[in-house]
């Protein structure tokens, strides 16, 4: 897609001239309608332009963490999106997918696999803080990932030893494979002996496991509790800026409508569809089955349910009890669920 570099979506007098959206490198239903050119096809008719915020200017990284962009979608981890709203952020959740993308802690080869139970004593790596405890994404994955694996056993955090480790200076281009798998601290001092696990997720993360030559000990996603799994991406959020609920509703309306579809049509087309995984998720193919099983094309469906609500709540209160996110609100007035009931309501009507 050609570069944007108009700086406001929403013009006052005219309405609505870019529709944003933005999501991470992982298997999303708005990423494959957009790979599929069906996002371009359906406002391509209203003479509006869907760009992707990673395909915009550096400048605009920022609005995938801030939420501040007038027009904008957001399908991603669920640690900036809620400490975005704790800062008074101009967002609305609007649905939540849960897919599980590879979660383990990773050991020596020498050492591994292990149960949940034999963590106790373990120096564990945890990436130092951002330059914002909002926005230090790798540690509040981490902690929460190693707390998931302690919990299954009955342990808790204190019955670990934490070594802050370094984050990676990725610099300021796109997050490629190669960078992508540098960003997990600690995957390196694992292999040097440095500390005895580390938690990491997704099929970079694999990658980058694979390359230092060290080994799964607990696999998370094997873990049959979804509360011992619950972290950034799990569930993950879909916000929108309240702009677009207020004043283009229609538009987000058939935005979702679109996403629908492609999940829908991922359901059946998995082939295909790992035929261009690896450009969303910045991982190899071998990695891409590994860390998405077999079924993740069949889950790509946004709900608003009551156990993805009660899990998202349960990692909001974990976020905000370890200093993750500046300040408590409620989840249930953020939540609003009209557009997504009007998207499977328009489907269903096509459907007639």
């Amino acid at each position: 897609m050609a570069t944007q570099t108009a700086d406001i979506s929403i013009d006052p007098a005219t309405g609505l001239e870019r529709i944003w959206f933005t999501r991470c490198p992982v298997p999303t239903a708005s990423g494959i309608a957009h790979s599929l050119g069906w996002l371009q096809a359906e406002f391509g008719k209203d003479g509006l332009t869907v760009a992707a915020l990673q395909d915009a200017p550096p400048s605009y990284n920022r609005h995938h963490y801030d939420h501040d962009l007038p027009g904008l979608f957001r399908e991603g981890g669920n640690i900036p999106a809620l400490a975005a709203k704790a800062n008074g952020s101009p967002s609305r959740l609007i649905g939540l997918t849960w897919i599980d993308e590879w979660q383990a802690i990773l050991v020596r080869k020498e050492v591994g696999p292990i149960e949940p139970a034999d963590l106790k004593g373990l120096r564990i790596a945890l990436p130092a803080y951002a330059a914002s405890r909002a926005g230090s994404i790798a540690r509040g994955m981490s902690l929460a990932g190693i707390k998931g694996a302690l919990g299954i056993a009955g342990l808790c955090l204190e019955d670990v030893t934490f070594v802050d480790v370094p984050l990676h200076d990725l610099g300021n281009q796109p997050l490629g494979p190669e960078r992508l798998q540098k960003l997990w601290s600690g995957i390196d001092w694992l292999a040097a002996g440095k500390v005895d696990a580390v938690y990491v997720k997704g099929a970079s993360a694999l990658d980058g496991a694979r390359a230092e030559g060290v080994v799964v000990g607990v696999d998370l996603d094997a873990l049959p509790d979804k509360r011992f799994r619950v972290n950034n991406g799990t569930p993950r959020p879909i916000t929108v800026h309240q702009d677009l609920i207020d004043n283009h509703f229609d538009h987000l309306v058939r935005f979702l409508a679109a996403t629908l579809r492609a999940a829908d049509w991922a359901a059946d087309h998995v082939d295909e569809l790992r035929t261009f995984l690896g450009s969303e998720t910045r991982g190899t193919a071998e990695s891409v089955i590994a860390a998405y099983g077999e079924d993740f094309h069949k889950t790509l469906h946004p709900t608003l349910g009551a156990e993805r609500l009660d899990l998202f709540a349960q990692q909001k209160k974990f976020l905000l009890i370890h200093g993750f996110l500046d300040a408590d609100f409620d989840l249930a007035s953020w939540t609003d669920e009209r557009p997504l009931a009007a998207a499977y309501e328009l489907l269903a009507r096509e459907a007639v």
